[in-house]
């Protein structure tokens, strides 16, 4: 409960947590926040840390000189493209066998079955969608793994989708993140980075089960 209880601080307060570590450790920020976005990409038992929420407060912090913009957007590129990488391969060692699988504390059964639907419906821009999505970033690419998606295009939708997603979401933070508005409400910002891309994902997934059951 301690850990549970500190990862939903950390999630809301990240921006007061990554000051603090900046602080005391200095540059060792980077391998930390490069730790943070390959497991949350790289590994599938693993979605729950934060992603998008963690970019924009690390361009806040570049727009206020204690990070450098440029190393923070290629680290953080870097870690994400070989997360997805990492997990692509995941998929396709294991291949079909997942179908078998279980809901369990190690295995959300239900955000797979969303973002293998996802898959299945939208193809390779999946890679590039998820990005956005909490949830569905850390299965889209296991997915693609096991539907054996060809390496170069996964690749392809990989770096794309990682240019996007670190690029921009970076950039918002480092022009937008230290506006005084922004400063106030930054926990709602927060929470609604985390809620409404997974509203969008549960209402298209009720929409797909409708569309299924009146057909």
């Amino acid at each position: 409960m301690e850990l549970l209880a500190f990862l939903i601080d950390f999630i809301l307060h990240v921006d007061k947590h990554l000051q603090a570590f900046v602080s005391d450790h200095g540059t060792w920020v980077y391998a930390l926040l490069f730790v943070i976005i390959f497991v949350e990409t790289g590994v599938v038992v693993m979605p729950f840390l934060p992603g998008d929420s963690l970019l924009f407060v690390v361009g806040a912090m570049c727009g206020i000189g204690l990070m450098d913009y440029a190393s923070s957007v290629a680290l953080l590129w870097g870690a994400a493209v070989l997360g997805n990488q990492s997990n692509y391969t995941i998929g396709r060692f294991i291949g079909p066998r997942v179908f078998q699988w279980e809901q369990s504390r190690f295995f959300n059964r239900r955000a797979f079955d969303q973002a293998h639907a996802f898959y299945e419906k939208y193809g390779g821009f999946t890679i590039i969608a998820a990005r956005f999505m909490p949830f569905l970033r850390t299965f889209a690419p296991f997915v693609a793994g096991v539907a054996q998606m060809t390496r170069s295009k996964f690749s392809l939708f990989d770096v794309v989708g990682g240019d996007l997603w670190v690029g921009g979401i970076v950039t918002a933070g480092f022009f937008f993140g230290n506006i005084p508005w922004v400063q106030q409400h930054l926990d709602k910002i927060i929470w609604a980075m985390i809620l409404v891309p997974g509203l969008i994902v549960i209402f298209g997934a009720v929409k797909g089960r409708l569309r299924e059951g009146s057909a």
